[in-house]
């Protein structure tokens, strides 16, 4: 039953999630670690406030999560949310919220989520070194992953409307779809456009599908839409920035033999990296 019960709450949650501007205007502050998933890409909306504790939900990569925070505001959980009935209050939560409409949740929401959730990598060669923190910021950044899961990584900053990103996936997309390597998309957004194009690629699920046909020529595969927070494509901006990284692809891979390796731009043969991976 409670199986059933919590399947119905996330297929509900696949609908539609906002709140009313009389709500917005009352919104409470956003705990700290729900904060950081926010610089991680997720979408985050407040559904409310009931039995004295404010609930939100925070979507990522097409997955949610639903946090309930302590009248102390020092703590929360993770969860969802019965009364003393027995009833589900977070299945009521997210129906009011359906009535006022998000339509940018709505449509991240949409179909079942397949991308990689990006997250933080470790290495085992030697700490401190300036490679090693460049890799280590770079695989800690918000990624899309193209390919097989247990292939050799490269990582690449890509704009949405670059073409020579749109190109060395092309170089190497053969190599992606036949599984020898994993390509994962660090988006970015050189213009406001094209940020908030990336932003929505972080949260959607099935992004790689999405990246693909949006490559292909599909308009509406990333949408441009100002309600959808961009926190997690200007955190890829600022790992860039940091390394004073000034062009897109912008590829960083670790070799066999250890070495963190840079490629600025487009590489004249995808080959050498291969050879270099592989």
């Amino acid at each position: 039953m409670t199986k059933f019960i919590l399947s119905a709450v996330l297929a509900l949650t696949l609908a539609v999630f906002s709140q009313t501007a009389d709500a917005q205007n009352a919104l409470p502050e956003v705990p700290a670690p729900i904060q950081n998933l926010a610089a991680e890409g997720a979408q985050l909306r407040y559904l409310g406030k009931d039995h004295g504790l404010d609930a939100w939900i925070a979507v990522k990569s097409g997955q949610e999560q639903y946090f309930y925070v302590m009248p102390d505001g020092k703590a929360f959980v993770m969860g969802v949310l019965f009364n003393d009935k027995g009833e589900l209050v977070t299945v009521d939560q997210v129906q009011r919220l359906q009535a006022s409409g998000d339509d940018i949740i709505n449509e991240i929401a949409e179909g079942a989520p397949d991308a990689a959730v990006p997250s933080t990598e470790g290495n085992n060669a030697a700490a401190g070194s300036r490679s090693e923190q460049l890799f280590s910021d770079v695989s800690s950044s918000n990624w899309v992953a193209l390919g097989n899961a247990n292939a050799p990584v490269i990582y690449s900053f890509v704009d949405p409307q670059c073409p020579h990103c749109h190109e060395f996936i092309k170089d190497v997309r053969g190599d992606i779809e036949s599984g020898a390597i994993q390509v994962r998309i660090i988006p970015i957004g050189l213009r406001e456009d094209t940020q908030a194009q990336s932003a929505f690629l972080l949260a959607a699920p099935n992004a790689a599908e999405r990246w693909f046909k949006h490559m292909d020529g599909d308009a509406n595969a990333l949408p441009v839409n100002s309600e959808i927070s961009v926190t997690g494509a200007q955190r890829n901006m600022a790992v860039m920035q940091s390394w004073k990284m000034n062009v897109t692809p912008m590829i960083v891979y670790r070799a066999k033999d250890g070495d963190v390796k840079i490629v600025r731009g487009r590489p004249g043969n995808k080959d050498d990296i291969l050879k270099d991976i592989l």
